[in-house]
């Protein structure tokens, strides 16, 4: 099934260049897209537009099949099923506190208030921010206040999350808090986008990428998009780390051209696994000439 998904889509700012132009893509059900491009390629445009914040030009944005209407009833729907997480958390907060910030979407749903309280207590503690509740959001650090963002999308219960450059600004256990986090919506069956300029989480988190270049969307699953280094650098970004340790492993005759880039610490130590070592000493141990 295909939730969300945008048809020969443009769009260009008033009194602007055009920024997207006949742009499709489909976004598969309980997958994991990453989203990549250099500054100013369309990738905030296309999340707006995926989200109902801005209307196409021409095209269409689809959600489960049918074209979103932008009317109230229109985008209540959508916004029941797509939640965006925006690049500043202090563009999306606006309440007193935590647990009044992240109540605001379920209270606009009009769940009873224990469904409510439910909610925001699974969406908290999914963050880990159970202890920040009564907090005032303006005495909280950057990382903090960018959690609690997330947690009032998590809270909505999407089937479809949306961040832009959700990682930006946490410390690296804070944003592997969040790779826990999304695994876990993952695993529930929430799809979830990802803008980033991290070619490397990329490669690590996504199933699929997709990369805005030269005003195209070049699309597929992760390890062969991220592999492609002509199209990173045509789209201002470097190799990833696995491009450059998959080229290591293969001058030391621990893989081929064909092997799979390894996404993470783990899966590139297997490649060094005694078993392999092994087979590769028995290659380049030396001929014994006494014999």
């Amino acid at each position: 099934m295909i939730p969300l998904q945008v048809r020969e889509v443009g769009y260009a700012y008033e009194d602007g260049p055009v920024v997207l132009s006949g742009l499709t893509l489909a976004i598969p059900a309980g997958r994991a897209l990453a989203l990549l491009g250099p500054n100013g390629s369309g990738k905030t445009t296309l999340l707006r537009l995926l989200t109902g914040g801005l209307v196409p030009d021409s095209g269409t944005v689809e959600l489960a099949g049918v074209p979103i209407r932008h009317d109230r009833k229109g985008l209540t729907a959508l916004r029941r099923a797509v939640q965006l997480v925006v690049q500043d958390p202090d563009d999306q907060l606006f309440s007193a506190s935590v647990v009044q910030d992240v109540s605001f979407g379920p209270l606009n749903l009009g769940l009873p208030p224990d469904e409510v309280r439910a909610r925001v207590a699974t969406a908290l503690a999914a963050l880990g921010i159970t202890d920040l509740a009564e907090r005032p959001v303006h005495l909280l650090s950057f990382g903090q206040r960018k959690r609690v963002a997330i947690a009032g999308a998590i809270a909505m219960r999407p089937e479809v999350l949306v961040l832009d450059e959700p990682t930006a600004g946490l410390d690296p256990a804070g944003q592997e808090a969040l790779l826990v986090t999304l695994a876990e919506l993952r695993a529930a069956g929430t799809t979830v986008v990802m803008a980033t300029h991290d070619v490397d989480l990329a490669l690590r988190w996504a199933d699929d990428a997709a990369v805005l270049a030269g005003g195209r969307l070049h699309t597929g699953a992760a390890a062969s998009v991220l592999s492609d280094t002509a199209l990173l650098a045509a789209a201002s970004l470097r190799p990833t780390w696995g491009h450059a340790a998959a080229a290591v492993l293969r001058s030391h005759g621990l893989s081929t051209a064909d092997s799979a880039l390894p996404r993470t610490p783990e899966e590139l130590a297997s490649f060094a696994a005694p078993e392999r070592l092994g087979e590769f000493s028995d290659r380049e141990k030396p001929t014994d000439l006494r014999a």
